[in-house]
């Protein structure tokens, strides 16, 4: 790879670094949320400045070109992404059915009082 493309993608993947940590600084983006991109940027950064490292993991896993490795490893990561989501989406959707049934009790509770006066 050459320095001039590693360069390039080094500033693009700093560039979204920090949209996130802005974004996290602005409450738009929930930390623990974020903490995943920012895992899988960091590593893709050290990917991007140490090239020898995807050279190296390629010929420990049995992966015979390096650039196999990179869709690999992107595979990975993307299935941890996919992972976290569904786990926050499961989290939610048990929240909102917790609070949609406890809504549906003060307003059965509400109803009654109503009903007694």
């Amino acid at each position: 790879m050459t320095i001039r493309l590693q360069i390039v993608i080094g500033v693009i993947l700093v560039s979204f670094m920090l949209i996130i940590v802005n974004m996290i600084r602005k409450k738009k983006f929930d930390l623990r949320y974020a903490l995943s991109w920012l895992t899988m940027l960091v590593v893709a950064l050290i990917l991007d400045i140490f090239p020898r490292i995807v050279f190296g993991l390629a010929h420990v896993i049995g992966i015979d070109i390096p650039s196999n490795m990179v869709f690999f490893v992107g595979l990975i990561l993307a299935i941890i992404m996919i992972f976290t989501i569904a786990v926050s989406v499961s989290r939610m959707s048990n929240r909102v059915k917790k609070l949609t049934q406890e809504l549906a009790l003060l307003q059965k509770e509400l109803d009654e009082i109503k009903g007694n006066k």
